[in-house]
């Protein structure tokens, strides 16, 4: 894929770039490497002076910052101004509890004294997604930094300005040169560079095929790795739910970054005994979204990200239905001259039908009816991905018995499936392993050492 622009609200390239040549990749990995035998000696104080200061400059240039991210990928703009807030709040989130996150621990044993320390393991290469930008690269940067790594990331080839808007704010921050690094790269030259010795480790927020390349060579190299997958979140309604406000959260899950999200609501299972009145009322409100142009503050759904994904998604909806999917509302592109996809709800899905169990990223519902909480429960588990759920329920005890029995990585009750900076965030099954954010987020790339303090006449 080309590394440039293309404004996705009318198909058009605004600006391109090139690829940076094996010899200048090289310089950077060095110079990153280099760099980290002094940031590793830098104290909590120190880096956290930094992080402050991009969250700082985040929030100043946030309407300028914001205003990138919806050319490159078509976010609304409020949204976009809305990721940029909250990437500010996770490098504020590291910079003010990484000392407590990463004190010793001090251990009992029967002899003597010990405890472990968690120090930095160099330079971690960061493999990170356009559909969120800043907020990506935020938690992928902010707790290794204030580890004591430094960090290499490759973004998204259709998010090129999102990446050098990054690492300006690092080096506006007075962040050291090879702190921050930005690659222009393809994510095959992302995969093979896991391979070298300077890089110690290798997250990744991407799809399932990029994660396997990367998981694997990271394998091969025995280096950790981080993945946040795909994922195709249930969203159950029951019958005691609040129905009408199940329903307003429920377009909310499935729009939100124009549906472009991987722990957006995508499968949405009602129980019998109120499912035609949420269908009936979840229709309404999807057919008369406002779509239009993401910079008009008053549009509801934006374009998706490329004509590329405009045209896969059309192609998922046409393979469903030809293998007995039926369309309820939408399923066709816009009359819009960009890449636009109609809010679309498909019915009658079963096992063999690709919308049944394929993630479709982007404003397209699956709805599923069943007899009662059990049939929700097994539905909802019948799935390669396990990443999030919501559980709507008036009985918050009910909806915590069927959250323990859910096969993901998060369940939300009463709320779609979000983020924030002092929330565990990762999957299991195909949508991933490891965690990012909260406290969790910063153990991942550390090396958890043991110091052992022992008397001399102590026995082994």
């Amino acid at each position: 894929m080309a590394i440039q622009t293309v404004n996705p609200y009318t198909n058009k390239v605004v600006r391109s770039f090139e690829e940076m040549t094996d010899k200048s990749v090289d310089m950077l990995v060095a110079q990153s490497a280099k760099t980290f035998n002094t940031w590793k000696e830098t104290n909590y104080e120190q880096r956290a002076q930094i992080l402050h200061k991009v969250a700082s400059l985040m929030r100043e240039k946030k309407e300028h910052l914001a205003k990138i991210i919806t050319l490159e990928m078509g976010k609304l703009i409020a949204q976009a101004e809305g990721e940029i807030l909250l990437s500010a709040d996770i490098f504020d989130y590291y910079a003010t509890n990484a000392a407590k996150f990463l004190a010793d621990k001090h251990l009992e044993p029967e002899y003597g004294s010990a405890y472990v320390r968690c120090s930095p393991i160099g330079v971690i290469l960061g493999v990170e997604p356009w559909n969120f930008p800043f907020y990506q690269v935020a938690r992928f940067a902010a707790p290794n930094i204030m580890v004591g790594n430094t960090v290499l990331v490759k973004h998204a080839s259709m998010v090129p300005q999102c990446a050098i808007a990054i690492e300006d704010l690092f080096n506006e921050a007075g962040a050291p040169t090879g702190l921050y690094t930005n690659l222009f790269i393809s994510g095959k030259r992302a995969s093979s560079l896991v391979a070298d010795k300077r890089i110690k480790g290798v997250s990744l927020t991407g799809s399932e095929e990029a994660g396997a390349s990367i998981a694997s060579e990271a394998g091969k190299y025995l280096k950790k790795s981080v993945l946040e997958l795909g994922g195709s979140d249930a969203f159950i309604i029951l019958e005691d739910a609040d129905i009408d406000k199940a329903v307003e959260w429920a377009v909310v899950g499935r729009i939100n970054n124009n549906g472009e999200c991987c722990v957006a609501s995508k499968r949405f299972i009602a129980v019998e005994a109120i499912a035609d009145e949420f269908i009936e009322k979840f229709k309404e409100k999807m057919s008369n979204l406002v779509v239009g142009d993401p910079m008009n503050s008053t549009t509801e759904l934006g374009p998706m990200s490329s004509e590329e994904a405009a045209e896969h998604i059309i192609d998922q909806i046409r393979k469903s239905v030809e293998a007995g999917a039926t369309i309820l509302l939408g399923g066709t592109r816009s009359d819009l001259p960009g890449a636009f996809v109609q809010p679309t709800i498909l019915t009658d899905l079963k096992p063999e039908i690709p919308a049944y169990y394929e993630e479709i990223f982007g404003p397209v519902a699956s709805f599923y009816r069943v007899k009662d909480e059990q049939a929700a429960i097994t539905l909802t588990n019948d799935s390669s991905f396990g990443l999030g759920c919501s559980i709507f329920t008036q009985d918050i005890e009910r909806g915590k018995r069927i959250a323990d029995k859910i096969d993901t990585g998060m369940v939300f009750i009463n709320h779609p499936t979000w983020t924030q900076a002092d929330l565990p965030f990762g999957g299991t099954k195909n949508s991933g392993y490891g965690r990012e954010l909260s406290e969790l987020g910063i153990q991942e790339f550390v090396n958890k050492k043991l110091i052992r303090i022992s008397g001399l006449s102590d026995p082994l």
